[in-house]
């Protein structure tokens, strides 16, 4: 029995929200998986973890991919789709990755893209040249563009364009993707463009004062999803908001599933020790969910529904009498 008449048809609306609330959007991940090579690829731990924080995306973008031969990346994706047929039976994966980036042979870099073959289609790629203006890069890894075609979501097609900083270059950095950008907006005739990696955005690297050097930041129609004040970090000695997702133009906002923009505390989610984690790495993952056709479709025709459901059982509860039957 509920406590009160009033906490009855707040159970019952979760309980019907539960049974008959929208379906889960279409969500892009960001997952900076540290040293990612053939030797953690080794590590049985590592890989169940990291094929089940994948296997929750439609997208995820896998930084600090150490593998030039591929190895490393073909055995997270074979996993993964085993993973998927026992568990989901519905989703096939595939993946797109860059060539080595980085300043030296020694420091070699890759962004890699696993996605959903039933859900998402890769359209183009580009990897960015950086001009060098002085000579000098302002990418340690320059941005590998990925378009796709998501024909269930509201937003249908748009561009991914990846960073993953140095921390002392950060400011640098960040403000240098606005170029990208307009390089991207010229060639592929598109604004639908969303931003994601480990920005080092956060703590000593990037303060309040450094946005005004950020054009990400400083002109209009950027929205950053994931905030100032959120933890992406595992360690208990940071707490910085490293990793983040940001969009152009208010369409994309508009096709933002509200508050899905967040840390995936894997800690949490799966429990495991503050050692396991670190095992993979020492970022949490970061998400976000697009709208999809359908889940608006249905949330336009349950929301009235609830509503109507919810006020007939708070009307009811409330004429009922107070005294209890004997």
């Amino acid at each position: 029995s509920c406590s009160s008449v009033m906490s009855c048809p707040t159970s019952l609306l979760l309980l019907l929200i539960g049974i008959y609330g929208p379906c889960s959007g279409f969500k892009i991940c960001a997952f900076n998986i540290q040293n990612f090579d053939a030797i953690k690829s080794a590590n049985y731990r590592v890989m169940h973890t990291l094929t089940k924080v994948v296997s929750r995306c439609d997208i995820c973008l896998l930084q600090e991919v150490k593998d030039l031969q591929g190895k490393a990346t073909k055995a997270l994706l074979g996993r993964l789709n085993r993973y998927s047929t026992r568990y989901d039976d519905q989703y096939h994966y595939k993946y797109v990755a860059s060539g080595g980036l980085g300043r030296t042979p020694e420091d070699q870099e890759q962004y890699v893209y696993l996605y959903r073959n039933e859900t998402v289609e890769l359209t183009d790629r580009y990897q960015y040249a950086d001009k060098k203006e002085g000579g000098v890069d302002a990418f340690s890894r320059d941005p590998f563009v990925v378009r796709f075609q998501a024909k269930e979501t509201v937003i249908g097609d748009f561009a991914l364009i990846p960073l993953h900083t140095t921390a002392s270059d950060a400011i640098k950095e960040i403000d240098k993707l606005y170029d990208v950008f307009e390089e991207i907006k010229r060639k592929w005739n598109t604004e639908k463009v969303m931003f994601l990696g480990a920005f080092n955005a956060g703590c000593g690297h990037m303060t309040r004062q450094d946005k005004a050097n950020i054009r990400l930041f400083s002109n209009p129609g950027f929205f950053w999803l994931i905030g100032d004040k959120v933890d992406t970090t595992v360690g208990d000695h940071t707490s910085c908001a490293y990793d983040r997702i940001v969009v152009h133009g208010q369409p994309f906002l508009k096709a933002i599933k509200p508050y899905s923009a967040r840390v995936f505390n894997i800690a949490k989610e799966y429990k495991l020790s503050k050692e396991m984690v670190l095992e993979v790495s020492d970022h949490f993952p970061v998400e976000v969910e697009l709208k999809t056709k359908s889940s608006g479709q249905l949330q336009a025709q349950v929301q009235p529904l609830l509503l109507i459901a919810v006020s007939v059982i708070t009307y009811v509860l409330h004429i009922l009498p107070s005294t209890s039957v004997l």
